[in-house]
């Protein structure tokens, strides 16, 4: 076990949202507003960027796009704002086709980039009891899996193993059985309305299935019943991510300027747990 784990924090802040409108929402699209943003949040403490790429037409800022010459374009830029910044890329795709994300990854080389590790019926309701949109599949089977690792293990990119319910996250223990990965870092996505909640009480649970020796954080999604939960983290000694892909809501319920705000509440958070902040190099220590 590495002597840093035990009382360093790594920060990850999720710099962009999801389909979220920028006219809206304090989101950042562009290369520059992307390196702005992330430099807000390392500032405050955060030395890992979760990266998502936008359309660059104007209007099309919430729609994804996978051209490597935008993720390139993003990567550099964030890494000139942010000295020895580790960048984490989305690889999300709904469908079994992933070859934007793996060209992506190509491009930009990172060393982190999310591997959802399973299948899940994305759903959310309305009050007035219909679907909020279309019910769908986030296709995500074994082989989807096999082929994105043999990309990372092409560029050197650490997989983050995304895990939206406890099969998932039994699943990434079984990649690590059957050799289909070495080191295991488990991301516990909590709070998508068909995943698991945002619970501490859960969180606690999940641990029983996790690897010894493994990494983990938590991802949660939702308003303010998530700051608690990213203080059961912080106790535990998991990693902490936060951002405005997650949420626009600060612990006080206000609704939040932007990821510096975010990054600096979820430091404080850190602290309260006796942890202290692990710098860009340490980071890279714990993660690399």
């Amino acid at each position: 076990m590495n002597p840093l784990s035990a009382d360093k924090a790594v920060i990850t802040c999720s710099i962009t949202g999801v389909l979220t409108d920028p006219s809206q929402h304090p989101v950042p699209v562009t290369p520059a507003e992307m390196a702005a943003s992330a430099r807000e949040a390392y500032d405050a403490g955060a030395s890992c960027m979760h990266i998502h790429f936008r359309r660059q037409e104007p209007g099309a800022g919430h729609i994804p796009c996978w051209q490597p010459e935008v993720a390139l374009e993003m990567a550099d830029a964030i890494r000139a704002a942010c000295p020895g910044v580790i960048l984490n890329f989305t690889t999300g795709t709904v469908d079994r086709d992933q070859s934007g994300p793996i060209a992506c990854i190509r491009a930009g080389k990172p060393e982190i980039a999310a591997c959802n590790a399973g299948s899940l019926n994305y759903l959310k309701t309305k009050k007035d009891g219909s679907w909020a949109w279309p019910p769908m599949l986030f296709q995500n089977p074994v082989e989807k899996v096999e082929e994105l690792l043999a990309v990372m293990g092409e560029t050197g990119t650490r997989p983050e193993f995304e895990c939206f319910d406890v099969g998932i996250v039994r699943a990434v223990g079984m990649y690590q059985e059957v050799g289909m990965v070495d080191k295991l870092d488990y991301n516990l996505v909590m709070g998508v309305a068909s995943g698991m909640p945002a619970d501490a009480a859960l969180l606690e649970l999940l641990l029983n299935y996790i690897k010894p020796g493994s990494l983990w954080q938590t991802t949660l999604i939702g308003r303010q019943e998530i700051w608690p939960v990213h203080q059961r983290t912080a106790d535990l000694g998991g990693h902490l991510r936060t951002g405005v892909e997650d949420t626009f809501y600060l612990p006080s319920g206000e609704r939040t300027s932007g990821n510096g705000q975010l990054i600096e509440a979820l430091v404080a958070i850190a602290e309260q747990a006796g942890r202290s902040i692990a710098s860009p190099e340490e980071a890279r220590q714990l993660y690399l």
